[in-house]
C-alpha cells in the first residue's frame, strides 16, 4: 500500500466518523420524552423484624438490593434506608403481572402499567428511628413476617405501630421463608399472624406466603401491589418535599471548575417541583447558635435512572442544587424539608402537642406512665428527627423545648419515644398544635 492510498483512506474515514456522532446527539435529545409509567409515582415501605427477608423481598421484585451502606453490605443488615425502583408490567394476552418487559410464558411483550419505589427499611430494634422517617415517606407498606419464627417479633410488633401512628392503611403482608419450614409450621405461623392482626390497622390485609429466595409466589405480591395499594391522588401547589438522604457527589481530587452541588434525596409529598425553582432548605445549617434556612437553585431533578425536567409527588428524587457539596455530604441535610423560598413554614424550637400513649410499651406488659415535666423526649415529624425537654403538661397537651429545630405545621402528626435502659422505646404519638 503506498502513501497516497494511505491518505486517501483518511480523507474517507472522517465523513464516516462526523455521520454516526449525529444519531447520538439526537438519541439523547429524544431520551428527554420518559414514559411516565416507567418513572416512579408511589413509595411503598418494607418493614419488619430483623432478618426476616425485607431486603430480599425487593430485590426478587426489583432486580437490586436495596442497601448499599459499606457496612450494611459487611455485615448483611438494612442500617440506613434503603432504595429500589421496580416497573411493574402486565402481559395483555395471558393478563400476569410480571417485572419484566416480556412474558415468560408466551414471550410475547408486556407493556408497563406504573413504577414504584420501594423504602426499605431497617428490622434492629436501635434503629427505629431511621424506620419512623421512612414512613413519614411511605404511600402504602408490606410489613414482612418470617415463617421460620414465631409472631409477632419484637420489631414486628413496632413496626406494625409505626405504620398506625403514619395512618398508613394501605398495607400487604407476605409470608416469607416458607421454602425453609415445613407445611405445618407455614400452617401454624400463619394463624400467629392471623392472631396478631386481629383488632390492628392491619386486620383486612392479605397474606401472601413466599419464596423470595427461590423467587415464588412473587407475582402474587405484584397483583396484591396493585390491588390494595393504588397511587394517592396527589395535592397539588407549592412544592414540599422531605429529605431523607444527603450527598457530595464529586470524587476526591475533581478540578475545581468540573465540581457539581449538593444532591438531595427524598420525597415529594406536595405539588411539583422544575429546573430552574429557586427554593429553601429548613432548617438549614447551624451557624452559632443560629439555624440559616439555605436559598439555592434546582438544577437537575432524577427519578428512578432518568432526567426530567419537572417532578410530580410520589416515588423518591434525587434533587440537584447549587449548594456548596460540602455542605450536604454524609447525609448532613437529611430531615430538612424544602420548598419554594419563602413557602415554607418557620422553624420551631418549641412545639406544643396533644398526646396519645399506648397502653403498655410494644412488646412487653409494663404499663407506660404519664408524661412528666423534666423529662426528655424523642420527637419525629416527617423525616426529621430531634431530642426535647417536656416543659408543661396540662390534660394531654405538652409544650416541649426542642435541642434542634424542626419545620412542622398544624395537624402534623408525632411519633414519640422515651429513653428506657439504652434505647429509645416508642410510646405514643402526638398531633402538633
Amino acid at each position: 500500500m503506498t502513501k497516497t492510498d494511505v491518505k486517501k483512506k483518511a480523507v474517507k474515514a472522517k465523513p464516516k466518523k462526523e455521520k454516526t456522532s449525529k444519531p447520538k446527539k439526537e438519541k439523547i435529545e429524544k431520551s428527554k420524552k420518559v414514559d411516565p409509567r416507567l418513572v416512579p409515582e408511589i413509595n411503598i415501605g418494607t418493614l419488619g423484624h430483623v432478618d426476616h427477608g425485607k431486603s430480599t423481598l425487593v430485590e426478587a421484585i426489583a432486580g437490586k438490593w436495596p442497601a448499599s451502606h459499606s457496612e450494611e453490605l459487611k455485615r448483611g443488615i438494612t442500617i440506613k434506608l434503603g432504595y429500589a425502583d421496580a416497573t411493574i408490567y402486565k402481559c395483555e394476552k395471558c393478563k400476569g403481572l410480571m417485572t419484566a418487559d416480556k412474558c415468560m410464558k408466551c414471550m410475547e411483550g408486556c407493556d408497563p402499567v406504573r413504577t414504584v419505589s420501594f423504602v426499605d427499611s431497617p428490622g434492629h430494634e436501635t434503629l427505629m428511628a431511621t424506620v419512623l422517617a421512612g414512613a413519614s415517606l411511605m404511600d402504602g407498606a408490606i410489613l414482612i413476617i418470617a415463617a421460620n419464627e414465631p409472631c409477632p417479633q419484637p420489631q414486628t410488633y413496632e413496626h406494625l405501630m409505626t405504620l398506625q401512628i403514619a395512618g398508613i392503611k394501605n398495607i400487604i403482608i407476605v409470608q416469607t421463608k416458607i421454602d425453609v419450614v415445613s407445611k405445618e409450621e407455614v400452617l401454624k405461623n400463619y394463624q400467629q399472624i392471623k392472631n396478631f392482626i386481629k383488632g390492628t390497622i392491619a386486620e383486612s390485609a392479605p397474606i401472601i406466603p413466599v419464596s423470595s429466595q427461590k423467587k415464588l409466589n412473587i407475582d402474587a405480591v405484584l397483583g396484591a401491589m396493585e390491588e390494595i395499594i393504588p397511587t394517592p391522588t396527589r395535592e397539588t401547589g407549592d412544592p414540599k418535599m422531605l429529605i431523607v438522604r444527603s450527598f457530595d457527589v464529586n470524587k476526591p481530587g475533581i478540578d475545581v471548575d468540573k465540581l457539581v452541588g449538593g444532591v438531595l434525596g427524598g420525597a415529594i409529598v406536595e405539588g411539583e417541583m422544575k429546573i430552574g425553582d429557586e427554593i429553601e432548605i429548613r432548617p438549614g445549617i447551624r451557624r452559632g447558635n443560629k439555624w440559616i434556612p439555605l436559598i439555592t437553585n434546582v438544577t437537575g431533578l432524577k427519578k428512578s435512572k432518568y432526567n426530567l425536567d419537572k417532578a410530580g409527588s410520589g416515588g423518591l428524587v434525587g434533587v440537584m442544587t447549587g449548594i456548596d457539596p460540602s455542605l450536604s455530604k454524609a447525609d448532613s441535610l437529611s430531615g430538612n424539608v424544602i420548598g419554594l423560598k419563602g413557602k415554607l413554614p418557620e422553624t420551631s424550637d418549641k412545639i406544643s402537642m396533644k398526646v396519645k400513649l399506648f397502653d403498655t410499651f410494644i412488646g412487653k406488659s409494663d404499663k407506660i406512665m404519664p408524661v412528666k415535666s423534666g423529662e426528655m423526649l424523642m420527637i419525629n415529624v416527617g423525616t426529621g428527627r430531634t431530642i426535647g425537654t417536656v416543659n408543661d403538661n396540662k390534660k394531654g397537651m405538652v409544650s416541649v423545648d426542642l435541642k434542634l429545630p424542626i419545620v412542622s405545621e398544624k395537624g402534623d402528626t408525632v411519633a414519640i419515644s422515651r429513653r428506657v435502659s439504652d434505647r429509645w422505646r416508642l410510646i405514643g404519638q402526638g398531633e402538633i398544635q
